[in-house]
């Protein structure tokens, strides 16, 4: 009497496709952007050159004035100048098309 009825089976299979479904969005929606942009942050940092204009972490924006192994002096304003870590730099030339 209490017995499931016939095939019960796939209720099981959906629910195994909407949990592929919602990792594919999040993988393709949030996770490989991101992913893409910070390995183009690396690159723009890695190719860093006296002169460029970068936004660190702390949302100070500079002009490197020179660059060491880990580091680079940033000049804030004329006559003021900071070391950040290369690792804090999150853009490199904002504004300027690619």
């Amino acid at each position: 009497m209490m017995a499931p009825p016939g095939g019960d089976g796939g209720g099981a299979m959906i629910n195994l496709l909407f949990l592929g479904a919602i990792f594919f969005v999040f993988y393709f929606f949030i996770i490989r952007p991101q992913t893409k942009r910070q390995k183009e942050i690396q690159q723009k940092v890695s190719d860093l050159k006296k002169g460029d204009k970068v936004v660190t972490g702390g949302g100070l924006i500079g002009v490197v004035n020179s660059i060491d192994e880990d580091t680079v002096l940033l000049e804030i304003d004329s006559g003021v100048k900071a070391r950040f870590q290369k690792s804090s730099i999150t853009d490199v030339n904002p504004g300027k098309n690619k």
